[in-house]
C-alpha cells in the first residue's frame, strides 16, 4: 500500500510541474541545450584526463575509450552523408525549417538512431549466444 501513497505522491508532482512547464517551452529548451553541451564539454575533458592518467602505464587502454567515441563520430559523419537535402514538398507549411540543413540533420540522427539500434541488438543476440556456449 505505502508504495501506491508513493507512486500517487510523484504522480501528482509531475502533474504540477508539467502545467507550469507549458508556459515555459522556450526557456527550458534553452536550458536543455546548454546543460546537453555542458555535458559534452564535460565527457571529452574527463575522457582527456583520463588518457592522461593511464597512458603512462598503458597506451593501448588509453586509446579505448577515444575509439568509441570515434566510431561514434563516424557514424554520425556517414549517416550526414547519406542524409537527403530535398526540401519537402508539404501543403499549408510556411516555415523556416524546411531547408536543405534541417533536412539533412533530422536524416543523420534517424540514420544513427537505426544503425546504433541495430548493433545494440546483434550484440546482444550475440552476447546470449556466446554466453549460451
Amino acid at each position: 500500500m505505502k508504495i501506491q501513497r508513493v507512486s500517487a505522491a510523484v504522480l501528482y508532482v509531475l502533474l504540477g510541474v508539467t502545467a507550469v512547464v507549458v508556459a515555459r517551452v522556450d526557456a527550458l529548451l534553452v536550458w536543455m541545450y546548454i546543460l546537453l553541451g555542458g555535458i559534452l564539454l564535460l565527457t571529452l575533458a574527463m575522457m582527456a584526463c583520463k588518457f592522461a592518467l593511464t597512458w603512462a602505464d598503458s597506451p593501448r587502454a588509453a586509446l579505448r575509450p577515444w575509439l568509441g567515441a570515434g566510431l561514434l563520430a563516424v557514424v554520425l559523419l556517414v549517416s550526414w552523408l547519406v542524409g537527403s537535402d530535398v526540401p519537402l514538398d508539404i501543403p499549408g507549411y510556411d516555415g523556416t525549417e524546411n531547408t536543405p540543413f534541417w533536412l539533412k540533420l533530422a536524416d543523420m540522427f534517424l540514420y544513427a538512431m537505426y544503425a546504433l539500434l541495430g548493433l545494440a541488438v546483434v550484440l546482444i543476440v550475440a552476447f546470449a549466444v556466446w554466453k549460451w556456449k
